[in-house]
C-alpha cells in the first residue's frame, strides 16, 4: 500500500477504498484559524455537544490581527472563551501563523487532521494525513463526527538528486505546479517518495505540501522518516515519532518524476500558481516590494537563509521589504541568535508572526506594483491593490532581489554555506492557553460582541427552482473572487448579512443588490470554480442571498463540499456547449427537484427565457442527497444526532 492508502485504512470508519467513492474516516486533530474559526465555533456550539471529542484540537489567532476596530478582538475573545469551555486548545494572537505553530508543537506522524484553512496540508511534511476543509466540517469533527471524502487517487513524485546551491523547496512544488496545473491534483493525494527525499529538510517538506493545496490535490504527504525524528526530538516531542513509508511494491495511479539536482530558481506570475517560469525566462524585472512570510516560507531555516543574504548589506532604495516570522518560537530564536538584528539592520520592516499581506492584511503594494512574495496565492487582487503584479518565489531570491531592485537570480551571489536546523529549538509554549477542566467547563462565561451574529439557515430542499441567472462567471474563480479577503473585509467573517454585502463584487459590484432584490437565484460558471481558500464564506455568504444551485463546468473539492454543508445544490454541465447558451438573467425552471436528486445524478433543467431543456450532472453519495434535501450539514446533524 501507500503510505496515504495505510493511514486512511487506518482511520476508516465507512466505505471502501476504491478511488472515486465516498469514504468516511476518523480525525484525530483539528485545527481553526480566526477568519473562519468564529463560524466554526458558532456551528459546534449549534450542534450541542459539550466538550471536543478530538484526540487535540486547537484554535490560532493569526488572520485578523489588525485590530482597527472593535471586531476582531471581540471574536478574538469569543473563540478564546468558547476553547476554554469546550475542551480547545487556544493559540493567541502573536503565537504564530497555524501551520507553522501546529507543525512545531502538535503535529503527530500517521494522524490524521483536518483544519478549517486550505493550508492545513503543510502537515503532511511530518507524515500525517492533513486536509483543508470547510468550518461546518471542522466543527462536526470536533463532535465526534465522521470526516467524508471521495477516495483519491494517489500520486507518486518520485524525487531524486539534490538541490544544488540556492534551488529552494518552493522551486520543487513551483515545478509541480508548472507540470500538473491548479486543476492537476483535483481528486488526489500527492506523495513524495524516492532517494531525493532524504536531502530535504522537515520545514522544505513542510513548504512543498503546503502549496500542493494550490494543486487541488486532496493533500500532500511524505513519510515519516529519520529527519522526521531528529525534527520532532529538537521540538521536545520526540515520543510522538513514528517511522511510516510507503510499502516498496506499492502501486500508484499516477507518476511524476523529478531530479532535484536539474531544477532552477522559479517564479509564479501573475495571476496564477501555476503560470510558471524560470527567472531566465521572465527577464530583468524591476521590483517595487518584496514580502517574505506566510505559512509557506517563514520557518527558522527560511529565516536564516533570508538574514545570511541581507547580513551587512542594505535593501534597495526603490523596493520595500516586509518580513514576518512565522512563529513565536522562530521570532525568540533569530533574535537569540542575532539574525534578527540582521534583518532590522539591513533595512527590513519586522512584521508581527501572522498571515498578514498573504491574505491582503496590510502591505498592499502600490498601484500596479510588482511585488514579490514567499506566498502560496497570488489570484488578482488579493494583495489588496487590484492592479498589483504579485510574483510567488523563494525566500532566497526575495532576498536577493530585494538588494538588487530586479528579480535576481539567486545562484549569482556565490557559495551557500550549509543550512543546518538546531538540536533543540527554543520551546516556550506560554501564548497557548488549555482549555478548563471537565469540571470546571459549567462556570465557564463565552463572551459574544455585537459583530457576532447568527449563520443562516436554511430550510429543506424546494421541490421546485424557479429563479434567475444572477451572475454568469468563467474559468478558474476562485474563491477571492466570491468572498474577497483583506483587512476591510475580514473582520466580517462572524457577520454574514454585513459580508455579504462584498459578495461577488471582484467579479461585479452590483451582485449583492441585484440577488437581494431577486430573492433566489442560480449563480453559473465555468471551470474549477471555487478554487483556492477553504472559507465556507463563500457559500454562507451566497446562501444568505439566495442562491438555490451553483452551475459550473467543474468544482474545487472544498467549495463544492461547502456549498453541500450550507444546502445549496452543486451542478455541472453534462454538455459544456450548454454553458454558452446562458446568459446572465435568464430564468431557469427545476421540477421534482428532491425526486430527482434521490434517483440519480441528473437533473432536467428548462430555460424558460431562451424556450429549451438540457440536462446536469448532480454528482452526490447518498449520505450528500440526504443531507442537500435537509437542508445542508447542520440539519442533517441534527435530524441524525
Amino acid at each position: 500500500m501507500t503510505l496515504a492508502q495505510k493511514i486512511l485504512k487506518d482511520h476508516l470508519v465507512s466505505g471502501e477504498m476504491v478511488p472515486g467513492s465516498e469514504i468516511g474516516i476518523k480525525i484525530d486533530q483539528t485545527l481553526t484559524q480566526d477568519a473562519t474559526g468564529t463560524m466554526a465555533y458558532l456551528e459546534f456550539e449549534a450542534m450541542g455537544v459539550p466538550r471536543v471529542k478530538t484526540e487535540r484540537s486547537v484554535a490560532y489567532i493569526d488572520h485578523n490581527t489588525l485590530q482597527s476596530g472593535f471586531e476582531n478582538a471581540d471574536d478574538h475573545r469569543f473563540i478564546g472563551s468558547v476553547c476554554k469551555k469546550h475542551g480547545i486548545y487556544f493559540s493567541r494572537p502573536g503565537n504564530g501563523i497555524c501551520h507553522q505553530v501546529h507543525l512545531e508543537r502538535f503535529g503527530i506522524p500517521g494522524k490524521t487532521l483536518i483544519g478549517s484553512d486550505s493550508h492545513t496540508p503543510t502537515g503532511g511534511g511530518i507524515g500525517m494525513i492533513a486536509i483543508g476543509a470547510g468550518g461546518m466540517d471542522v466543527a462536526v469533527a470536533m463532535g465526534g463526527g465522521t470526516y467524508y471524502i471521495t477516495c483519491p487517487k494517489i500520486v507518486k513524485v518520485e524525487l531524486t538528486g539534490k538541490l544544488q546551491p540556492w534551488v529552494a523547496a518552493k522551486d520543487v512544488i513551483l515545478e509541480v505546479l508548472r507540470r500538473l496545473s491548479v486543476k492537476g491534483g483535483v481528486g488526489k493525494i500527492i506523495e513524495y517518495c524516492g532517494e531525493g527525499v532524504k536531502t530535504l529538510s522537515v520545514p522544505e517538506r513542510a513548504t512543498i505540501t503546503n502549496m500542493g493545496a494550490e494543486l487541488g490535490a486532496t493533500t500532500s504527504i511524505f513519510p515519516s522518516d529519520e529527519t522526521t525524528r531528529m525534527f520532532l526530538k529538537a521540538q521536545g516531542r520526540e515520543e510522538d515519532y513514528r517511522p511510516l513509508s510507503a510499502d516498496e511494491d506499492a502501486v500508484y495511479d499516477e507518476i511524476v518524476e523529478i531530479n532535484l539536482s536539474e531544477l532552477v530558481p522559479l517564479a509564479a506570475c501573475p495571476h496564477s500558481p501555476d503560470n510558471v517560469k524560470s527567472v531566465e525566462e521572465i527577464g530583468n524585472l524591476k521590483i517595487d516590494q518584496v514580502c517574505i512570510g506566510s505559512c509557506t516560507n517563514s520557518s527558522l531555516l527560511d529565516m536564516l537563509k533570508v538574514a545570511h543574504i541581507l547580513k551587512g548589506k542594505t535593501v534597495h532604495p526603490d523596493v520595500s521589504l516586509s518580513i514576518a516570522p512565522g512563529s513565536k518560537q522562530v521570532l525568540n530564536m533569530l533574535a537569540e541568535n542575532g539574525a534578527l538584528a540582521i534583518l532590522i539592520d539591513a533595512g527590513a520592516r519586522i512584521l508581527e508572526s501572522a498571515c498578514g499581506p498573504c491574505i491582503g492584511m496590510g502591505q498592499s503594494p502600490n498601484s500596479k506594483g510588482i511585488s514579490l512574495r514567499t506566498f502560496n496565492r497570488n489570484f488578482e487582487g488579493r494583495s489588496g491593490t487590484k492592479d498589483g503584479q504579485i510574483y510567488l518565489v523563494s525566500p532566497e531570491m526575495a532576498a536577493v532581489s530585494a538588494l538588487t531592485g530586479v528579480l535576481t537570480d539567486p545562484r549569482t551571489i556565490g557559495d551557500m554555506p550549509e543550512f543546518v536546523l538546531p538540536e533543540v529549538f527554543t520551546i516556550n509554549d506560554n501564548m497557548i492557553v488549555p482549555p478548563a477542566a471537565e469540571e470546571e467547563m459549567e462556570s465557564v462565561e463565552v463572551l459574544r460582541g455585537p459583530n457576532i451574529q447568527p449563520f443562516p439557515v436554511s430550510g429543506p430542499l424546494d421541490d421546485t427552482i424557479d429563479a434567475k441567472c444572477s451572475l454568469k462567471v468563467g474559468d478558474n474563480i476562485t474563491t477571492d473572487h466570491i468572498m474577497p479577503a483583506g483587512a476591510k473585509i475580514l473582520p466580517l467573517r462572524s457577520n454574514i448579512p454585513k459580508i455579504s454585502e462584498y459578495c461577488f463584487a471582484v467579479c461585479d459590484e452590483k451582485f449583492h443588490d441585484r440577488a437581494l432584490e431577486l430573492k433566489k437565484s442560480i449563480v453559473v460558471g465555468g471551470s474549477n470554480y471555487g478554487q483556492g481558500s477553504s472559507r465556507e464564506h463563500a457559500a454562507l455568504a451566497p446562501l444568505y442571498l439566495g442562491v438555490k444551485a451553483v452551475l459550473v463546468k467543474s468544482f474545487a473539492r472544498i467549495h463544492m463540499a461547502n456549498l453541500i454543508n450550507a444546502g445549496i445544490i452543486p451542478m455541472t454541465f453534462v454538455d459544456e456547449q450548454d454553458y454558452d447558451r446562458i446568459d446572465q438573467m435568464d430564468e431557469l425552471k427545476i421540477e421534482n427537484v428532491v425526486q430527482q436528486i434521490k434517483a440519480g445524478t441528473t437533473l432536467q433543467i428548462t430555460n424558460v427565457t431562451k424556450g429549451f431543456d438540457f440536462d446536469v450532472k448532480v454528482e452526490l453519495s447518498e449520505r450528500q442527497k440526504e443531507m442537500l434535501i435537509a437542508g445542508g450539514l447542520l440539519n442533517y446533524t441534527r435530524a441524525n444526532a
